[in-house]
């Protein structure tokens, strides 16, 4: 494995340095840094023209100006050598701006991949297993429709009908009886069609999903709980405790009791601890980011330890379920206390908390929940627009390779030697299912990150996309090249990671 790693590592090199020459000399010849010095009347305009020519090094060849950049690039990489991108038009540093812009792009596109990735897979693989039924057709149908829209039409239709819709009704809160009965009607479908079944079944499912969505609609409006948002001790215990039934089908089933105790008893240690743990994250001392990456390990090792106690034969898989389990109920606490602020952050923004530009409100300030609401509030929008259409593409690509897999031989000796449908599923196929999918995340995010240009410029972002379409507006060639090093990087190491995976995934490519 190391002699592959360290092959695809020279590769990716190689990739690397052809890409940004090619790249620097189509930059170099798309136009004249000087074009507005030209024009420019003033007296000084000689003096100015030779200090642009000084900064960019236009004295020199287009491959001598390369040497000189790709040496600045290449500190980079040195521990304490400093990064030299060069200077834009205006003498700024490149390497300071990209930095202030890429956080915002790479924030933006890695939350949007991520949440794309688990929903598409997992969509994609219930449709296969559930093929030709109703689910299989509105999916199919939701995948190509959001695939066909381009993204800066789905963001002006997020804009007006989410953010703004949105905004106007959270003044007033009030759920009619006729919207939810509408709504209730949606999830009576939506729920038939995921657990599908003999039509008298589904009837039954579609029935007790809309009395019990009509119920709680109309209760969640009784009380203005859009006002005042928390999910309470009681539903995150019976959260915690149904995930700890769902997880256990999924890793080991039913059957595996100490799995299943196991993960119950981690769900009751979270039902439990958040009487605890609340008070402790709500204050402002203790509301960190670091508070919250240790109670993560913490409820790893509390979830390691429980899986070891309580696993007997299986604790390996029991472990895996409580450790699981545990972030389930951990992240429903969290959740919950972000809720609880809402209101204090609903006070703040006059009632318009759906953010539809920028990436921060400007100059606010106020505690780590209302500082964590403005973020996400922000990040909701071009979130949904990017993952609406990678979703599309990853559900579809899940669908066809769990079908394919799924027709191997080797699955069928499987059913055929007795082994149950979830471990046929999720031990034999699921992981092969993966394989193609590895090399679509990878070139996935790539064309996210520079795709995401048109997504900043719809919802007003200050990030690598701005800095790249002024550098290209202004013929300035450093900020369009540190653009391109971000992306084209982010490329050949996903694909590097994509190639490793992939070797993991099938022992073959190891032997090869």
């Amino acid at each position: 494995m190391a002699v592959f790693i360290l092959r695809r590592l020279v590769v990716s090199f190689f990739i690397l340095v052809a890409a940004t020459f090619i790249m620097y000399v189509l930059v170099a010849i798309s136009g004249n840094p000087l074009d507005d010095l030209l024009s420019d009347p003033s007296p000084n305009r000689d003096d100015k023209i030779r200090a642009r020519v000084q900064l960019l090094h236009l004295d020199q060849s287009v491959p001598r100006r390369y040497l000189t950049w790709i040496s600045g690039v290449a500190q980079c990489a040195v521990p304490g050598g400093g990064c030299d991108l060069g200077k834009n038009l205006r003498g700024q540093d490149v390497s300071a701006l990209l930095g202030l812009a890429a956080g915002s792009t790479i924030r933006l596109v890695t939350i949007a991949t991520l949440v794309a990735i688990l929903l598409g897979v997992s969509i994609g693989i219930v449709s296969a297993l559930r093929q030709y039924t109703g689910f299989d057709y509105t999916i199919t149908f939701s995948a190509f429709l959001f695939f066909s829209l381009p993204v800066f039409w789905i963001a002006v239709l997020l804009k007006q009908y989410l953010a703004i819709g949105l905004n106007d009704w959270l003044a007033d809160p009030k759920i009619s009886l006729a919207s939810a009965a509408v709504l209730a009607a949606g999830s009576a479908l939506f729920w038939g069609a995921v657990l599908g079944g003999a039509p008298r079944r589904k009837w039954a499912v579609r029935g007790i999903a809309g009395a019990a969505s009509l119920a709680i609609l109309l209760y969640l409006s009784s009380v203005e709980w859009f006002r005042r948002p928390a999910l309470g001790p009681a539903l995150i215990a019976v959260l915690a405790f149904g995930a700890a039934v769902g997880i256990t089908v999924l890793v080991s089933g039913l059957a595996r009791r100490p799995v299943l105790y196991s993960a119950l008893v981690m769900a009751g240690i979270g039902s439990v601890g958040q009487f605890a743990f609340t008070p402790f994250i709500e204050s402002r001392t203790w509301a960190t980011w670091g508070t919250m990456l240790g109670l993560v390990v913490a409820t790893v090792l509390v979830g390691i330890g429980v899986g070891a106690v309580l696993g007997g034969l299986d604790k390996g898989q029991a472990a895996r379920a409580a450790v699981f389990t545990g972030l389930v109920a951990g992240g429903l606490i969290f959740v919950d206390v972000a809720l609880r602020a809402v209101p204090r952050y609903f006070k703040v923004k006059s009632g318009r908390i759906v953010a539809t530009t920028g990436d921060s409100t400007p100059n606010f300030t106020g505690d780590f929940w209302t500082r964590l609401l403005d973020v996400g509030l922000h990040l909701l929008l071009p979130t949904l627009a990017i993952m609406l259409i990678s979703f599309a593409t990853y559900s579809r690509y899940s669908r066809a390779s769990m079908l394919e897999v799924m027709n191997q031989d080797y699955v069928r000796t499987a059913r055929a030697k007795g082994l149950t449908e979830r471990t046929v599923v999720m031990r034999h196929a699921f992981r092969n299912a993966l394989i193609p999918i590895t090399t679509l995340m990878a070139f996935d995010f790539g064309a996210l990150l520079g795709g995401a240009v048109i997504t900043e410029n719809v919802f007003g972002w200050q990030g690598m996309g701005k800095l790249f379409v002024q550098g290209l507006l202004q013929v300035d060639p450093n900020p369009v090249m540190g653009f391109f090093i971000v992306t084209a990087v982010a490329v050949v190491v996903f694909n590097m990671i994509a190639d490793i995976a992939y070797a993991y995934l099938d022992p073959r490519i190891r032997l090869s």
